[in-house]
């Protein structure tokens, strides 16, 4: 199988060490190295291009079981069930499996791979002591040519600073995570850096504006555009879905409702196909905000209404500020007092449990040594 339009040099590697392997008769290195650019595809957003080929190699299984492919394979497995569908409850299923098969088979490469993801599924689900658990068995695991799950590691715990207001405590870990990901090169790991720094600072913007009241900031559509030249050059389509919801988010912080209004439109839909629907409230509230804002006030009451009716009990405590406070917004535009009142009392108590869940973090990594790369 050809990299195609991919220009991951790591999934170069990896080709022609599968072609290396199959010319000198190693079979079983072959197909692990297969199953391996498997998870590979999956984070380019190749979903098909994997399961089909995760079908090939479990029919190899079958027919001669191999403990280190199928720890592999059920890597692969968990990092399909992430990008497949944003279902982080079974991706953490599946690599709590991956993990199990490595340790019998004595894989250790697969089990830092598998807790270096862990503790970025902990981070996408706000559980800062769970993503402390595994970033710490990652790195008592982890060798130095392990380039990709460093970077994995490295990323998870930038984001994880970042989370908590700390732009600055967050940068060297930031350029450690891009060096190690350039220098074996894993240009998955580079786009979701780029996207993942991206989603936080628009985050803190709206919060900025939302929470703060503070004057609209400098805003960061540089950096939205970074992650769509990046992508586009390298082949990498993971993050599609999600990159024009990022930019509509941006365009309604700078007040381009126009702009802002279509990207909603065209991507919701799909974004909640995808299984983020526990972001449906926040992304609808700003969506009836354009529409109020553009003088569409019937359909911007409905869309207000309809996002309420989308809060979810998993959504995170600042999304669910984002939604109150941007639905306080548009009942107070659209003279409707007494749900403008109702709201901003609402986000009041998501705000504050956003900030007790970010001192959380911060004692969390602090208790773990983990306020700085080694």
């Amino acid at each position: 199988m050809s990299g195609g339009a991919f220009h991951s040099r790591l999934l170069r590697q990896v080709e022609q060490e599968i072609e290396q392997a199959q010319l000198a008769g190693r079979q079983l290195q072959a197909q692990t190295l297969r199953a391996r650019r498997c998870g590979l595809l999956v984070r380019h957003g190749q979903l098909d291009l994997a399961r089909g080929e995760l079908t090939a190699l479990y029919q190899a299984l079958f027919a001669s079981p191999q403990p280190e492919l199928a720890a592999w394979l059920h890597l692969a497995e968990g990092l399909l069930g992430f990008y497949g569908g944003y279902d982080s409850h079974s991706a953490r299923e599946r690599l709590l499996h991956a993990d199990a098969v490595a340790a019998e088979a004595g894989c250790v490469e697969v089990q830092v791979e598998v807790q270096a993801f862990l503790a970025h599924l902990a981070f996408v689900d706000h559980q800062p002591e769970l993503l402390v658990t595994h970033a710490l068995a990652a790195r008592a695991l982890a060798q130095p040519e392990q380039g990709a799950a460093l970077a994995r590691w490295h990323l998870v715990l930038a984001l994880a600073h970042h989370l908590t207001d700390s732009q600055e405590a967050a940068q060297p870990w930031y350029q450690r995570a891009r060096a190690l990901a350039a220098g074996c090169g894993d240009d998955a790991l580079v786009s979701a850096l780029l996207y993942n720094m991206a989603v936080i600072r628009v985050a803190r913007l709206r919060e900025a504006e939302l929470a703060d009241g503070a004057a609209r900031g400098p805003v960061p559509m540089a950096a939205v555009d970074s992650i769509t030249h990046f992508d586009g050059a390298m082949g990498v389509a993971a993050l599609d879905p999600l990159t024009p919801l990022l930019r509509a988010q941006v365009l309604v912080a700078a007040g381009q409702f126009e702009q802002a209004l279509p990207l909603y439109q065209d991507s919701l839909p799909e974004t909640l196909g995808l299984g983020l629907s526990r972001l449906g409230s926040s992304l609808m509230a700003d969506l009836a905000w354009c529409r109020a804002r553009l003088g569409q006030a019937d359909t911007a009451l409905a869309q207000a209404r309809q996002a309420e009716l989308e809060i979810e009990p998993a959504c995170h405590p600042d999304d669910l500020g984002i939604t109150h406070s941007r639905l306080a917004q548009v009942y107070e535009y659209l003279d409707q007092a007494e749900a403008a009142e109702r709201h901003r009392a609402l986000a009041a108590q998501a705000w504050a449990a956003w900030r007790a869940l970010q001192a959380r973090w911060r004692a969390a990594l602090a208790a773990a040594g983990l306020q700085q790369p080694g």
